[in-house]
């Protein structure tokens, strides 16, 4: 495994730890799991020049800690082995890692919907307790948000029980556990995620200013900075304060709510929304750790950007596959669910492009996606039934990286073809059929005819893929809809249980594309 230059390059931008004896990451330790067939790295720090040797599975390996402490090795590949091996490090000092396993290493990733817990899950409290499984393993790293790349964390493997289970990943631990019971192989999981998280917070900040389609995103990331780092920022903050101290008495002598206390001006500098901030604080102090692959919920927190979310999220994907150097690892992730009221105009919502950028990031290579536009709920962001979203998560990778044969994929657009009043699509079953659930009929698709207004259509389904759309006020249909609302009301399934993918046939202005500066300023005035 050839460590990247950009990981190289971040590296050597630390600190250097001058040690008296041999450390170790958080990561590498007690419980651990490696994974399986492919070269593992190793390192530590020790004091600088001292040769480090590390013994697994009866390789023995060497390095020697360069100048800023660090060493690195690399374990030869070995297969899944269920029985607990030990790890032997011997530098300055000596160190053995017990009960280390070989199997399938995935990272769970994203915003508050993959760090949702298990104990927060419908069935939370069963899931819990069958979660006793000694050869399944949970690490979870906590959130730091920070420009400087962090070279360790705090935490620890675990292995899984009712204890470690609860408040870790629901989708994440029900995705490792099929994983797990199926494939029969030990599990280890990483819970790396933060809610609210914006996607260019887990994506390196250099490589963004690198970019030219995110320049108007870096633009503004330094506008911000600047804003949040000046003396009027921290005055503003301490009078703000001031003023809240006062409202917050007024409401407590009258039994009345708190009003929210007014957000530091640090908070974003070190939150989750700043690029560069999570990759660096929560990502980077797990590279290169081997991994099989990651699964990832998050989009809420770039809706109102879907425009530039369908180059921002497979940007970095790129980016996390080039850093960690193990090639085009398996990435997949769950579209976002229903939410907000239904009824919306479907020409204006944020959701069903965020949706459209998902969908289409799926031109990557092994990448994948589950649909939950039949899961979500309009009051809650963070829909509790979790189990039905690893299930269709999980099926992506049974079928793509462990040769089983399950259903993997919601049906998807394919054709459409306009006569006179009628419109007719064609989707992509991938071996399965068309069922409307409920009713005959299909339900959420919207037609539009020239002049661009969108109508109710009403769908007859042809076949075994194919659906016939007509409606009275649109006489010469020229663009078909389907789910196209952040909380659309649609009944199209595989017959397999699989939502269709919603989709839009036309190419109409995004209503979240960025307007040009001349036009913003004229809309300002």
């Amino acid at each position: 495994m050839k460590i990247p230059a950009t990981l190289i390059a971040l590296t050597c931008t630390l600190t250097p730890w001058l040690h008296a004896e041999l450390k170790l990451p958080a990561i590498i330790g007690d419980h651990m799991v490696l994974q399986q067939k492919q070269a593992n790295p190793i390192w530590g720090w020790d004091t600088p020049g001292t040769k480090v040797t590390v013994t697994f599975a009866g390789q023995t390996k060497t390095a020697e800690a360069g100048a800023d402490g660090r060493w690195t090795v690399k374990l030869d590949a070995v297969p899944a082995n269920a029985q607990p091996q030990v790890l032997g490090i011997a530098g300055s000092s000596t160190k053995e890692i017990r009960d280390v396993l070989v199997g399938e290493v995935w990272m769970c990733s994203g915003q508050s919907n993959m760090g949702f817990t298990l104990q927060g899950d419908w069935n939370g409290d069963i899931e819990a307790a069958a979660s006793k499984l000694t050869n399944l393993r949970l690490i979870k790293v906590p959130n730091v948000g920070t420009q400087e790349p962090q070279k360790d964390f705090t935490g620890a493997w675990q292995i899984s029980s009712a204890e470690s289970a609860k408040p870790f990943s629901a989708v994440g631990f029900l995705f490792g556990r099929y994983i797990h019971e199926i494939v029969g192989v030990p599990v280890g999981l990483i819970d790396n995620a933060w809610g609210g998280s914006a996607a260019e917070a887990w994506v390196p900040r250099a490589e963004l200013a690198k970019d030219a389609r995110f320049k108007q995103l870096m633009d503004d990331t330094a506008t911000r900075e600047a804003v949040n780092q000046s003396e009027k920022a921290k005055a503003d903050f301490l009078a703000a304060t001031e003023r809240w101290k006062e409202a917050a008495a007024k409401a407590k002598a009258a039994s009345l709510p708190a009003p929210r206390a007014p957000q530091s001006p640090e908070a974003w500098l070190t939150g989750n929304a700043r690029p560069g901030n999570i990759f660096n604080g929560k990502l980077f102090p797990t590279l290169p750790y081997g991994i099989k692959g990651v699964i990832w919920y998050q989009g809420e927190s770039n809706a109102s950007r879907a425009y530039e979310y369908s180059s921002l999220f497979p940007f970095m994907i790129e980016q996390w596959r080039k850093v960690w150097a193990q090639g085009d690892f398996p990435f997949y992730w769950v579209q976002l669910a229903d939410f907000l009221p239904k009824g919306a105009q479907p020409e204006v919502s944020a959701w069903a492009e965020l949706r459209e950028a998902q969908t289409k990031t799926m031109a990557l290579p092994h990448t994948g996606q589950a649909v939950i536009t039949d899961l979500g709920e309009a009051r809650d962001i963070h829909p509790r039934n979790k189990h039905d979203v690893a299930a269709r998560l999980v099926r992506w990778a049974l079928v793509k990286d462990y040769g089983m044969q399950f259903p993997y994929r919601s049906p998807e657009f394919k054709t459409v073809a306009f006569d006179g009043a009628k419109a007719t699509v064609t989707l992509d079953c991938f071996g399965s059929f068309l069922r409307p659930f409920d009713v005959e009929e299909a339900i959420g698709f919207t037609l539009c005819g020239e002049d661009k207004v969108w109508h109710a259509a009403a769908g007859k389904i042809l076949g075994k893929d194919r659906v016939e759309l007509t409606c009275a006020a649109v006489k010469a249909p020229i663009a078909v809809r389907y789910a196209w609302a952040d909380n659309p009301v649609c009944n199209l399934f595989s017959n397999d249980g699989l939502p269709v993918t919603p989709f839009r046939t036309d190419e109409f202005e995004m209503i979240t594309k960025p307007l040009p500066k001349t036009a913003a300023a004229a809309l300002a005035k």
